[in-house]
């Protein structure tokens, strides 16, 4: 499989059925980005500037509906309505270092989540499972039964996944994260970030939007302004879990103005 991109992909847990690293500080995503000579020169030409209705439709497609569910609607709001904390379940440590620096770079970068890496596994909601390439099957069949495994490999052929569990109010309550440590960390970091960031709600893939990583042709490697847009809008207090496509578009304006302004402020955009 090329190393320079990746399929990765989210599926939403809906039925109960299936149901330590501490928090390293303030990471600058350039930081990050420096050490990737791929993924610095993605940031140098990524594109800032987008109009309310190029955010509004991406949040739309990526927010409601999911690309590959198992049960339940998917015509809902979805998200966490208590802090998120991350477990590293890997034998890697330079892999948790990374994944520690992304949470805490997606972290800086939604105004309203509190996100940070847990000491154990019984402390977080959010478990990632770092695998070698060559068990990435066999994890999945673990996780969702050997049937499932094979609908998702024939389906969605993936090198990274994602999903949760949710309430009935549609609360997200428990995701878990498959990455792959052995593909690169271009690889590696394209798909934390994706995954983490879709575990946290905006579960849908979309073809129709260029600008976001939630789009299985772009490879992004980091939290591009884009979708801190999607992120942020979708953790803005005037979102919540449960709420109707006609729900969200009534207080979306304002909502966007304020998500304009973070956005703004915590990347140092000019224009």
């Amino acid at each position: 499989m090329n190393s320079s991109r990746r399929s990765s992909q989210a599926l939403p847990i809906f039925a109960a059925a299936f149901a330590a690293i501490a928090f390293v500080g303030v990471v600058s995503p350039l930081a990050i980005a420096a050490e990737i000579p791929a993924i610095a020169l993605r940031q140098r030409a990524e594109k800032k500037i987008f109009t309310d209705s190029e955010i509004t439709d991406g949040f739309l497609k990526t927010a409601f509906g999911a690309e590959y569910h198992l049960a339940g609607r998917v015509d809902r709001i979805r998200k966490y309505d208590e802090p998120v904390r991350v477990f590293a379940d890997g034998n890697r440590p330079d892999r948790k270092a990374q994944l520690a620096k992304v949470v805490a770079d997606i972290g800086q970068r939604i105004a309203h989540l509190d996100i940070a890496m847990a000491e154990s596994r019984e402390a977080a909601n959010v478990v990632v499972k770092m695998v070698r390439d060559r068990d990435l099957n066999r994890t999945i069949a673990s996780f969702y039964g050997s049937e499932r495994a094979r609908e998702i490999k024939t389906s969605l052929d993936p090198q990274c996944l994602s999903g949760f569990r949710k309430s009935d109010k549609y609360e997200i309550e428990h995701s878990d994260v498959i990455l792959t440590v052995d593909n690169g960390d271009f690889v590696f970091l394209d798909c934390a970030y994706e995954e983490l960031l879709q575990s946290l709600g905006p579960i849908n893939d979309t073809s129709s939007v260029p600008w976001t990583m939630f789009n299985d042709s772009v490879s992004m490697g980091f939290f591009d302004i884009y979708d801190q847009y999607i992120l942020n809008i979708l953790y803005d207090p005037r979102i919540k879990a449960g709420m109707t496509v006609e729900e969200v578009k009534a207080v979306l304006p304002d909502v966007l103005a304020d998500v304009r302004v973070w956005v703004k402020k915590a990347n140092d955009l000019t224009d």
